[in-house]
């Protein structure tokens, strides 16, 4: 691994759920090293706590391993007043030369020390924010996903086949037909009359479709499940709105991303949430002939 350049104020940081080990690594003038490690807890004033400690200290760079959600408050807290290193743990693991009896949050600030570490990417706080956005987004959509679903299975256990014939049960003829199940209608001339569109050339089909068993019991199902539906939804749109106002700023970005053949908007959105703005991309060669 090539070296950086050294440092001589850094800290290494072992963090955990509840508490964190800190390891301010001080190199002296004459090249003489001594190191001042302490607990702290995880807790907002706890980090204020780390964080003045290791501006006591004289601390400019501090390291810690990429250890999932725990590592997030930390590292907002430190940023803003330190060079951050934020690195895979995979990394920490295979560089030589750890003695046995060398703490983890030791052995990072050494490393840190002799230019021997490589950040991960850590988005700034506007990615972030958007990050969290479009992946709840994904979420709720999946969650839409699977209570649609449901009603499918429901649908096919009353004997309603309304799926065969309509392409998409939640189009507005489907939640139109679907909403008088719930409200009681079992006449399948009385259904099949609310489809719309391009749906009332399948008529008879549509007849033939609604012809089923659906009781009270699945229609107390139905509402239940075209409600959550429903939510999930209203969800969603808001959500939408509120990462329209996050890409905003990245309207030339998202608009790039967006002319790439296959890449709409929404996924333009998700990929500037993940890989974030100013991004380098290495082109692939093409193989020969």
């Amino acid at each position: 691994m090539r070296m950086e350049r050294p440092i001589d104020r850094c800290a290494g940081l072992d963090v955990h759920q509840a508490q964190l080990t800190a390891c301010a690594r001080i190199t002296g003038a004459g090249g003489e090293v001594t190191e001042d490690v302490r607990e702290f807890g995880t807790t907002t004033p706890d980090l204020l706590a780390l964080s003045d400690r290791l501006r006591s200290l004289g601390v400019t760079d501090v390291a810690m391993e990429s250890t999932g959600v725990y590592r997030k408050p930390v590292s907002y807290t430190l940023e803003g007043d330190f060079e951050l290193l934020v690195v895979n743990a995979a990394q920490v693991k295979h560089v030589p030369g750890r003695e046995t009896d060398v703490i983890d949050a030791a052995w990072l600030a050494q490393l840190l020390a002799h230019g021997l570490l490589r950040g991960s990417f850590v988005p700034p706080p506007e990615i972030r924010r958007l990050r969290d956005l479009t992946r709840y987004r994904r979420t709720l959509v999946e969650d839409r996903n699977r209570e649609v679903n449901r009603i499918h299975e429901l649908l096919e256990d009353a004997g309603i086949k309304l799926a065969v014939v309509a392409s998409d049960v939640m189009g507005a003829s489907g939640r139109a037909m679907l909403a008088a199940l719930v409200g009681g209608a079992t006449d399948p001339e009385t259904l099949a009359g609310l489809a719309k569109g391009r749906l009332r050339a399948e008529l008879p089909e549509l007849r033939k479709a609604l012809q089923g068993r659906l009781g009270e019991h699945h229609a107390f199902l139905l509402a239940r499940m075209l409600s959550r539906v429903a939510d999930i939804e209203e969800d969603i749109a808001a959500v939408q709105g509120r990462i329209e106002e996050a890409v905003a700023p990245f309207a030339a970005e998202v608009g790039l991303l967006d002319s790439v053949v296959g890449v709409g908007e929404i996924a333009a959105q998700a990929i500037l949430a993940e890989l974030g703005y100013g991004v380098t991309l290495t082109p692939i060669p093409r193989p020969a002939g």
